[in-house]
């Protein structure tokens, strides 16, 4: 009891650890081995614990055989002198020892490095950043709760089962978030499991609980009265149902006594049932988008696929390409987006990895209104940048990328490695200021973003798509190649159909490195055009 006391009292406080674990899974692979460290210390603490009792047992036996045979004839056992003197040993000073023994606390070990653990562990952010990424992916990918609950995800190593507590634990945080519609589909997976015979903590009259309230705030009346007496079946004190109940009861009648625009009105309510509402993120182009990254996109006609290419690139006669020349492949016409592939190295990528990990911080994004940087909830990932001057390895990447494109990098941002978290995502977005931003990149004073360089440093199992929404393309993650596309027309303006998105990684992990080029220092590598949009 003293044992479980002092651990309640070490979990309680919050997480002293930076939040934002479940933003990158580079970084939650750490936490892998925290926790086998904690496992290895509390088997320590349980072969002490059985150590002792092992101790305590035998004393145990040693004197219910002892004390069977004294009582038998208790006299004629201390006549014994040698008895005599033995159980006054025993109870002055053995029994004294015993007690000792069974006051010694072997938690000390374990509660430490608990302790000491614990400034590392995720906190409240993180729980709930994972939970809403598991309802991001079920959405992005059309996936039932009970695809998800048994774990069967295309490309999964390891399959994984959500018990009752886990889908309880996400309606909640859907229901925190007044998200209904998947309040409703995860405590119904609760409750199918329930009904499965699983044992649970969990039980129906909670489930019960939400599920009800949930049906109602979508509209469905009739369903959310029969939730209710159902719960009232299980428990018929609960008073916030029978509360419920009351006051369903006199809405349908005082519907039925309305007019017939209120029947019409129930009529719609229920063809509404379970079908999703206008999110509070709402994104105009949220369906194209989801369904570029279920590769549902629209298909390039036959004749524009005649148009694309597979060559070898020496980058206009570079002496470092003549010899072993570029792998390069059109993925897209317009906006044109080539991929070269084996343009990167196993060992350049783990040298790269290794210098972005201890600096990964949350993404951010610059406000367009105060120029500020903040975290969104639309960019789900952690970002390191590395300088040409600090490694050999990122100042030839550097240079790799001028040979190939011809544009000069001295202008250009700094490598940017970025890790994505549990279905971690970036929503359409431009990569150039648009003309409403026109301090977008004041301070660097090198203009616009003229173009970017994308290098996928691993494969993917499923997800991670970067599309373009505008022009129906989806260009899927292959480690060691990249990806490139301009940003800007050669007049300079906006090309509005580079508009593209990062999809959340349904299973594996993501890691991936860029380079934006700006305007200044490509005056004459790429020169103006009086066409605006050419």
């Amino acid at each position: 009891m003293i044992w479980y006391i002092l651990i309640v009292g070490i979990l309680l406080p919050q997480s002293l650890a930076h939040p934002g674990f479940f933003t990158s899974i580079g970084q939650m692979t750490d936490l892998i081995h925290t926790e086998k460290d904690l496992v290895t210390s509390l088997k320590d603490y349980i072969k002490a614990e059985e150590d002792k009792l092992e101790q305590i047992k035998k004393w145990a036996e040693k004197l219910d055989r002892l004390t069977s045979t004294a009582t038998k004839d208790p006299e004629g056992f201390v006549g014994h002198p040698v008895n005599a003197f033995k159980l006054m040993k025993r109870l002055n000073t053995e029994w004294s020892e015993l007690e000792n023994l069974v006051l010694k606390d072997t938690s000390d070990g374990f509660i430490s490095n608990l302790t000491i653990q614990r400034q590392y562990f995720p906190n409240d952010e993180d729980q709930v950043g994972a939970a809403k990424a598991l309802l991001r992916l079920q959405d992005t990918y059309n996936l039932d709760t009970d695809t998800i609950s048994k774990g069967n995800l295309p490309g999964v190593k390891h399959k994984s089962f959500l018990t009752v507590e886990d889908c309880f634990e996400l309606g909640k945080v859907a229901y925190t978030e007044a998200d209904y519609y998947h309040t409703e589909l995860w405590m119904e997976q609760a409750l199918r499991q329930l009904d499965e015979g699983e044992v649970s903590t969990i039980d129906k009259v909670s489930v019960l609980d939400y599920l009800s309230y949930a049906v109602y705030q979508q509209g469905d009346l009739d369903k959310a009265l029969l939730l209710t007496k159902k719960l009232l079946e299980l428990d018929p004190e609960h008073q916030r149902a029978n509360g419920n109940l009351k006051y369903f009861e006199y809405i349908m009648a005082k519907e039925k006594d309305g007019n017939k625009s209120a029947s019409d009105d129930q009529s719609d309510r229920k063809t509404t049932l379970k079908k999703k509402g206008v999110a509070v993120d709402y994104l105009p182009e949220r369906q194209k988008y989801e369904m570029l990254c279920r590769g549902e996109g629209i298909k390039m006609t036959p004749r524009r696929q005649k148009k694309l290419f597979c060559r070898y690139h020496d980058g206009n006669r570079n002496p470092k390409f003549i010899l072993a020349p570029a792998k390069q492949e059109d993925e897209w016409d317009k906006p044109r987006i080539i991929r070269f592939h084996d343009i990167i190295s196993d060992a350049e990528i783990e040298i790269v990895k290794d210098l972005a990990k201890p600096r990964l911080r949350r993404a951010t994004i610059s406000n367009p209104i105060t120029g500020d940087l903040e975290t969104v909830h639309y960019r789900i990932s952690k970002s390191a940048w590395l300088s040409g001057y600090e490694n050999p390895v990122v100042s030839r990447i550097n240079m790799r990328i001028q040979d190939l494109t011809g544009l000069d990098v001295s202008t250009a941002e700094e490598l940017q490695v970025a890790n994505y978290g549990v279905g971690g995502q970036y929503e359409p977005h431009f990569d150039f200021a648009r003309k409403d931003e026109p301090d977008a990149f004041k301070e660097l004073g090198t203009g616009n973003r003229i173009a970017t360089w994308l290098f996928y440093m691993s494969d993917v199992s499923a997800g991670g798509a970067t599309v373009f929404p505008e022009v129906g393309a989806s260009v899927w993650p292959k480690k060691g190649t990249a990806v490139f596309w301009y940003n800007l027309f050669a007049s300079g303006e906006g090309d509005y159909s580079t508009r593209h998105a990062a999809c959340p990684v349904l299973v594996g992990n993501k890691w991936v490195s860029n380079k934006w080029l700006h305007e200044r220092g490509q005056e004459f590598r790429r020169p103006c055009t009086l066409s605006e949009l050419e």
